[in-house]
């Protein structure tokens, strides 16, 4: 879709402006608060988070009039992921930034996994993101923008238990590198690395908290700010492109 050209058009902005996936809460939430304090008009997407995704818009809009817009779409149906894509260049006229950040995430042992886990954890963590660049590429060329994907250290070194999960994200690390080549000189694309950041929504006991935390050479897992500043490095980085940066307090070093 191309920009529009009206100065007067009331839906046109100066700002940069910030897609990021699955937005409405935690890690995505925060990334969104730090963009939007760095000036960025921001757009959040969500698929059930209604809720959270409507109170985030709103007080980023009563801080800042006309800086943010949601967007619901289910990441597993492309159709959905098509027009997510084209509803995001309409409110501001442009994408600069992608963020590809929601993700599924559940065990899903090799003797007992479904292709229906195969499909969810593929779809959400793979082929929407890489859609997702695919569509907006134009927008993001025009805008000399950024696509930032965040990947998981257990990428390289697959969790336990978690097979589709560590494939998915695998894949998205090498889609990482090869749209770096595909989109350059255009447009920068880099990925994230998080480890321990914030504990999962399932419950934990102490001592499993404890074991990722002895893993961890810092000595505690990480906050979700930890990835919302990283993210906005790469976003300002201009001579970064294809790297993939560890925000994992040095757990992908530890070998004991």
């Amino acid at each position: 879709m191309s920009r529009p050209t009206d100065k007067d058009d009331p839906n046109m902005t100066e700002s940069k402006v910030a897609l990021i996936t699955g937005s409405a809460k935690r890690v995505g939430a925060t990334i969104a608060k730090k963009l939007h304090a760095q000036g960025y008009s921001i757009l959040i997407h969500y698929n059930r988070s209604k809720t959270e995704a409507l109170a985030l818009t709103d007080s980023f809009n009563q801080l800042r009039h006309n800086s943010a817009h949601c967007i619901q779409a289910d990441l597993n149906n492309m159709d959905d992921v098509v027009l997510l894509a084209k509803e995001a260049v309409q409110p501001f006229g442009r994408v600069d930034l992608l963020v590809n950040n929601a993700s599924a995430f559940y065990p899903t042992p090799v003797t007992e996994s479904s292709q229906a886990q195969w499909d969810e954890l593929i779809n959400s963590n793979l082929r929407a993101p890489y859609f997702l660049c695919a569509e907006l590429s134009e927008t993001l060329k025009e805008n000399n923008g950024c696509i930032i994907n965040m990947i998981d250290i257990h990428a390289q070194r697959g969790l336990p238990g978690h097979p589709i999960y560590s494939i998915a994200k695998a894949g998205l690390e090498m889609m990482t590198k090869s749209l770096a080549k595909e989109l350059a000189p255009k447009v920068r694309v880099n990925g994230v690395s998080p480890g321990a950041i914030l504990w999962p929504e399932a419950d934990l006991t102490a001592e499993a908290k404890q074991a990722i935390v002895d893993k961890t050479l810092l000595g505690k897992i990480g906050q979700a700010t930890d990835l919302a500043e990283t993210v906005n490095y790469l976003a300002n980085a201009s001579y970064v492109t294809g790297q993939i940066l560890a925000v994992d307090g040095g757990k992908s070093l530890y070998s004991h």
